[in-house]
């Protein structure tokens, strides 16, 4: 007996059906392969920070042109003036080094 699937909530029928009852796909007769999730731990590291909304944007652009992944913790405006509080540029561990070298050359960092 020839088993068949519906691709979009996975249910399975026996051979003579052609439609999930449940959702109206066309059913398979092979599921796709599952596809593994690229979402894991980053393990970030801090190296600059500024009060500037305008360096924000400003280094969010080159570290973007560069492919350096990156995180600003706390870039709200709201925060910055109305609390005080500064943003906090965080990168992966392993691209640091590299932008650092950036935040150098263009004047960020000595």
């Amino acid at each position: 007996m020839k088993v068949m699937f519906c691709p979009k909530c996975k249910s399975e029928y026996r051979e003579g059906f052609f439609k999930c009852v449940d959702c109206g796909t066309d059913l398979v007769s092979q599921l796709p392969p599952e596809q593994e999730s690229e979402v894991g731990y980053v393990n970030l590291v801090e190296i600059y920070s500024t009060y500037q909304q305008s360096d924000i944007a400003f280094i969010k652009s080159v570290l973007d042109g560069d492919g350096i992944t990156y995180y600003f913790e706390g870039e709200s405006p709201n925060l910055m003036v109305g609390g005080g509080a500064y943003a906090r540029l965080l990168v992966k561990v392993e691209e640091a080094d590299r932008a650092r070298e950036i935040l150098q050359e263009l004047g960020f960092l000595e």
